[in-house]
């Protein structure tokens, strides 16, 4: 999304040349719906769900419980697993959802819980998403499944075009990510739907967090999930074409579905699925949760329409209460970190009061967007000079849960085989090592003042604990650890350290990154973008 904001504002430049193109992108949005508002199934206590949920959370002395979910295959085998345990409804709320191998397998299990008469809801942010209207108009068909987009782009047929001359509009995109089956079982985290979000990726292989909850945050999240369903900013998929899939179209698409699953059950990435010991926990309503206080945090869907509007409603400044009671330590996690000078002047003020800050961000190596590193760049300096802490992660970073099999890459075996470069793509806060947060927002600008966001502040300190000694644990290893070198006959300089079989490395340029890396992030940081990032 950043790399197309770039786009955007070279473009520009070209307006005038544009415009014959302009006037066929003047298209609008429909002025009347046909979707009606829903809401929210509540009487499902005596689902399957609701009898697993119960008896978890009598053995717990808390209103929640919850259970950390690191690896990737384990985030989506609960997904696969819930959806097949559904009985009700399920509400999918997300930013993206490709139509890659883990995309489409998550599909085909929502479809067979819809045959079953189970409610499907699926909302997914336009832009965000690159959806297919096809495939989209397909899954909707069903009579038990409704998908709808939020603040969709009205020119449906070049996409590219629909931001480029609304860009005022559809610069602000839903970026929530939820997964509540029955009202009983939610997950929230960071991860979309796609292959990279759960080991199945052959380039890139996301690390990030999701929890997996029971208890009164569920309906909490339901809740939410209904205010943007019912949003003005949201709207039916079919309308917004004139497109329609008829019953032949639909058998088929279904017939390819069933059968791209068939093909992939002897595949090593769908063994290490069966193999898990998850799926059979929550198959059985055995699976471990720790006992936790939560809050859900989550903008209101109105800051797409009214950016400047009740500001007390959206969840960065809902979350600055658990910064003010910071005692000893901090810990960032976000995969794009662009602090803006307010943000370098809070963290100074928290070490001039004694709190340790730390933050964990991705290399340029690592990261996917150069254009938001080139943000950050410029901070590093400041950062280190008021004595926070600054990790980057190393693309060959090693995951703290060890993958199930060693992988090898060759044409039979597509997907989950083969060495993924590393990147981060938690958003995790931690306080005092005592409580945390985990959710959707990264700390940069985009997340704090433009798109939406969801999360939970979790009080339950022995999870929060072993977050921190997992940090402790694999920084050294797994991440460049950033100082100024005050040798430096022109000033301080900053410098990059690493281990490299068993010893210090030190780097005077961004690690592991070609000399063409390093000149697109430079001139990415002489572009006036940062409030875009």
């Amino acid at each position: 999304m950043n790399t197309d904001i770039v786009c955007h504002l070279i473009l520009r430049r070209f307006l005038p040349w544009l415009m014959p193109l302009a006037l066929a992108a003047c298209a609008s949005l429909p002025t009347e719906r046909t979707a009606t508002p829903s809401y929210v199934l509540t009487d499902t206590a005596s689902t399957t769900l609701g009898g697993y949920s119960a008896q978890a959370l009598a053995n717990l002395d808390g209103p929640n419980g919850v259970h950390l979910m690191f690896r990737g295959q384990d985030a989506f085998l609960a997904r696969l697993a819930l959806a097949e345990l559904a009985e009700r409804s399920i509400d999918a709320q997300y930013y993206i959802w490709h139509g890659d191998h883990t995309g489409r397998l998550l599909l085909a299990a929502l479809l067979r819980a819809a045959d079953r008469g189970v409610r499907v809801r699926v909302l997914i942010d336009d832009v965000g998403s690159a959806a297919n209207d096809t495939g989209l108009l397909l899954l909707d068909r069903h009579p038990n499944v409704e998908v709808r987009l939020f603040n969709p782009l009205a020119l449906r047929t070049t996409r590219t075009l629909g931001l480029l001359f609304d860009f005022a509009r559809t610069n602000r995109r839903m970026h929530n990510k939820s997964f509540t089956v029955d009202n009983q079982f939610t997950i929230v985290g960071g991860r979309n739907i796609g292959d990279e979000y759960f080991e199945a990726n052959l380039d890139v292989d996301f690390g990030d967090l999701d929890v997996l909850t029971i208890g009164a945050a569920v309906a909490e999240v339901s809740g939410l999930f209904d205010r943007y369903w019912n949003s003005p900013a949201v709207y039916a998929i079919g309308d917004l074409t004139t497109a329609r899939p008829d019953a032949e179209a639909y058998a088929q698409a279904r017939a390819k579905l069933e059968e791209y699953e068939r093909t992939q059950k002897g595949l090593e990435y769908a063994q290490a699925l069966r193999e898990s010991a998850l799926a059979g926990q929550l198959r059985a309503g055995k699976i471990s949760f720790t006992p936790a206080q939560i809050r859900v945090l989550a903008d209101d869907p109105a800051k797409v329409e009214e950016p400047d509007g009740d500001l007390s409603k959206n969840l960065r400044p809902q979350l600055m209460p658990e910064f003010a009671g910071l005692r000893e330590r901090l810990v960032m996690v976000s995969p794009y970190f662009v602090p803006g000078d307010e943000g370098v002047a809070s963290m100074r003020r928290l070490r001039e009061s004694g709190v340790r800050v730390r933050v964990l961000t991705n290399s340029l190596a690592s990261t996917d967007e150069p254009a938001v590193y080139a943000g950050y760049e410029k901070y590093q300096r400041p950062l280190l000079e008021a004595g926070i802490e600054l990790y980057e992660l190393s693309p060959a970073a090693e995951r703290e849960q060890t993958r199930t099999q060693s992988r090898k890459r060759d044409e039979d075996n597509p997907h989950g085989s083969g060495r993924s470069r590393g990147a981060l793509h938690a958003k995790v806060l931690l306080f005092d090592c005592r409580s945390f947060f985990v959710g959707s927002m990264n700390l940069d600008p985009r997340s704090a003042f433009t798109n939406t966001e969801i999360g939970f502040v979790v009080d339950a300190p022995g999870e929060a604990a072993q977050l921190c000694a997992m940090l402790d644990r694999n920084l050294p290893q797994n991440a460049f650890r950033l100082e100024l070198n005050k040798s430096q006959a022109g000033g301080p300089a900053v410098e990059w350290v690493g281990m490299e079989d068993g010893r210090e490395v030190r780097y005077a340029s961004a690690p592991m990154t070609s000399a063409w890396l390093r000149f697109k992030s430079w001139f990415f940081s002489l572009l006036p973008i940062e409030p875009l990032l």
